[in-house]
């Protein structure tokens, strides 16, 4: 059993399928160029997955480091007004403002994705400090 908190859950398949599993109960499929079936779930509080043994798998861990994290972990978006469709948006991707809005606005955020928030903040800062001063 492994310490270490999963940040994203996915797989590659041969053909170059990428299955990604973003909650918990998150089941995807897909049957593979090769005819094999390949699958994954669990989201990022288990790894369920095929083992056919020529996927690869893509996880990521918080502890694999922030230069990582923040290219793969994801956050689920319905627009400002809440009815857009389900977009998910990747921490790199999103917008300064809107990680401050979720850190602010969502309590039971799980621990995981505050600590990856706070470190794109931190990362942000540190990014334009250097960039400002020699």
């Amino acid at each position: 059993m492994s310490n270490k908190t999963l940040i994203y859950n996915a797989i590659r398949t041969p053909d170059g399928t990428l299955l990604e599993s973003h909650d918990r109960h998150d089941y995807k499929q897909h049957v593979d160029a090769n005819g094999k079936t390949y699958m994954i779930d669990g989201g990022r509080d288990y790894i369920r997955c095929s083992d056919n043994g020529d996927e690869v798998s893509l996880a990521v861990y918080l502890e694999d480091g922030h230069d990582k994290v923040r290219e793969v972990m994801k956050w689920g978006n319905r627009g400002k007004d809440g009815k857009q469709p389900l977009k998910w948006v990747a921490l790199k991707d999103m917008e300064s403002s809107h990680i401050a809005a979720c850190l602010c606005t969502q309590p039971n955020m799980k621990p995981a994705h505050r600590i990856s928030m706070e470190n794109e903040i931190t990362y942000r800062e540190t990014l334009c400090k250097d960039e400002i001063l020699p």
